[in-house]
């Protein structure tokens, strides 16, 4: 399946920051680099690249997303706050030397072409595991407060990539959720992390007692 999407795209790394598809990111910008590359991008229909790095070295992860500036704010003290919504995720195939400030990637969006498709099976898996039951049990006792009436407007995909993006487990396991290309599979891999938090904290609690 084509897309429209440029190939070599501008990409902000950031460590501990995983950005899913079909949801919104708030940045606050004050680095020169990037708010170079915030300029840019108005030049390239708004687009820019999500990707989070590595700890202690420039290496980043191979999986990002692509996302569009959707809100825009120059503050008086020269920062940039904008909102970054996701559209899809990209596979990055090699870096681009330039002189430019900000780093620059060539990338493949090939693997995740149904990014771009509203899904329709997913509902039944969605429904079948009692999926919300468990989340808002695990997210009640991590102290997480969600206003839930407004979370049930959203269509199931936008459902599993903010939860994804949100829940309270480590940037690994958010990492590969990202990487997880179905999102039947990533429903069942966030079950199955919510089920591990959830017996790894019950056994402490026994052991404790």
């Amino acid at each position: 399946m084509e897309n429209k999407f440029p190939k070599q795209i501008p990409v902000f790394p950031l460590s501990g920051v995983i950005y899913f598809p079909r949801t919104n990111l708030p940045l606050n910008i004050f680095e020169e680099r990037y708010l170079d590359l915030v300029k840019d991008s108005f030049r390239n229909d708004k687009l820019m690249g999500m990707v989070q790095s590595k700890r202690e070295n420039s290496l980043v992860y191979k999986v990002g997303c692509l996302g569009k500036i959707s809100d825009f704010q120059e503050t008086s003290d020269g920062r940039v706050l904008i909102n970054l919504t996701g559209i899809t995720r990209f596979e990055i195939t090699k870096e681009i030397k330039k002189k430019k400030k900000y780093r620059e990637f060539e990338v493949d969006y090939k693997r995740f072409y149904k990014d771009l498709i509203t899904p329709n099976k997913v509902e039944a898996v969605y429904d079948k595991i009692n999926f919300m039951e468990k989340v808002k049990d695990f997210f009640k006792k991590n102290g997480l407060m969600i206003n839930w009436k407004e979370f049930e407007k959203l269509d199931v995909s936008q459902k599993i990539n903010t939860l994804s993006m949100i829940a309270p487990i480590s940037n690994e396991e958010k990492q590969k959720l990202l990487e997880t290309v179905s999102l039947e599979d990533k429903t069942n891999t966030l079950l199955n992390i919510i089920k591990f938090y959830s017996y790894e904290n019950s056994f402490d609690k026994e052991t404790i007692q």
